[in-house]
């Protein structure tokens, strides 16, 4: 999954084969308008109000996929709150050199502006340094993942193997032991009766580094993440005996990672039990969550729809924005989004003071 994904040369993201929108093989909440990362900006104003007001604020986001989101949020925040703008560092961590020249074009006009916008490594960021917010979207979902299975009352893991110049599987010990400490973590014994024999589901380590490294660049602040998933409970279900792996290759949905090799997403649902103690593991703490309809509904969506029908557009773009407007709060899709907000360096006032978007009763 790592080398489909992310090979320099032929991986999917960094080989600049993504396709994101109409044209591509997938949507994000970006691509659908600037309304989600305009929403966004708002809770990020809210915060910088929340820290008082620093005179470096910094936003770090994680994965900007061609930029859109950016642009959304710096557009806005330029918009309707300049003294923020002028203290704040807006920093793309990506690790696609192809998407980075995409988002270096598509923000080039907000290169010379008054926001200080800049592309960095983890690794050029010093240890506590940040005071502000480290968010993504869709971002934990494209990590590669661990495939288990339980075999015979043991857990095995499932490897890729090559024979007659075909992908093929193999089942053989576990590489690691962070994988049966991973499910002694969130409470899960697949290894019980309630799991059927080869029961099949994922195991996301790549969290607990990614957990370490914002844990040890954040001072002060939070960790905003969105993504589709469920808690431990639901996503280790067993009846998901399958578990959640998916590719998307032109806005059709299949399971076969073996196909179209670096040509389409592979993706792995989130468990956001797992991302809320590896958080607490690495001293964060879980300040709420809710999910993206709400959030976004309590961030000033409703007022969005009720302004449509003011009669400023036309017929034909009042039903066009409406209907960009229900697919992000749409519970069967984007609207039923996770979104988990941590904290560290918080003070007791801080904690106190609650989130716009955790507002509305979950």
């Amino acid at each position: 999954m790592n080398l489909a994904l992310y090979h320099p040369q032929k991986g999917y993201y960094s080989g600049g084969n993504v396709g994101i929108g109409s044209e591509g093989d997938f949507f994000t909440a970006s691509s659908l308008g600037s309304d989600f990362g305009e929403l966004l900006a708002e809770q990020l104003a809210q915060i910088w109000e929340i820290l008082g007001r620093p005179n470096t604020f910094t936003l770090v986001e994680m994965g900007a996929g061609q930029g859109q989101c950016a642009g959304d949020i710096i557009r806005h925040l330029q918009t309707h709150y300049l003294e923020l703008c002028e203290v704040a560092e807006y920093i793309i961590i990506e690790q696609s050199p192809a998407l980075i020249e995409r988002q270096k074009a598509h923000l080039q006009q907000w290169l010379e502006a008054v926001i200080n916008l800049q592309w960095k490594t983890w690794s050029e960021i010093e240890a506590e340094s940040i005071v502000g917010c480290c968010f993504s979207n869709e971002l934990i979902d494209a990590f590669p993942v661990h495939q288990v299975i339980k075999k015979d009352g043991e857990l095995k893991e499932i490897y890729v193997a090559i024979s007659d110049e075909k992908f093929t599987e193999t089942i053989d010990e576990l590489s690691t032991p962070k994988l049966k400490e991973y499910f002694e973590q969130i409470a899960i014994d697949i290894l019980s009766s309630a799991y059927p024999n080869e029961y099949r589901t994922e195991v996301n380590l790549a969290t607990l580094k990614w957990f370490e490294t914002i844990a040890n660049k954040l001072k002060q602040g939070y960790l905003l993440t969105i993504d589709y998933g469920y808690p431990a409970h639901r996503y280790y279900n067993p009846r998901r005996d399958r578990g959640t792996l998916q590719c998307y290759y032109q806005h059709r949905r299949h399971n076969n990672p073996y196909v179209n090799i670096g040509q389409q997403d592979i993706t792995a649902h989130v468990d956001f039990t797992a991302l809320e103690r590896q958080g607490e593991q690495y001293g964060l703490n879980n300040i709420g969550s809710t999910q993206q309809a709400i959030f976004l509904m309590a961030l000033g969506l409703g007022n969005r729809l009720a302004e449509l029908s003011g009669g400023e557009l036309n017929i034909q773009q009042t039903l066009k924005r409406r209907d960009a407007l229900h697919q992000l709060i749409d519970p069967n899709g984007l609207g039923g989004f996770n979104v988990l907000v941590q904290s560290k360096g918080l003070n007791e006032s801080q904690l106190q003071q609650e989130l716009k978007g955790l507002a509305f009763p979950a």
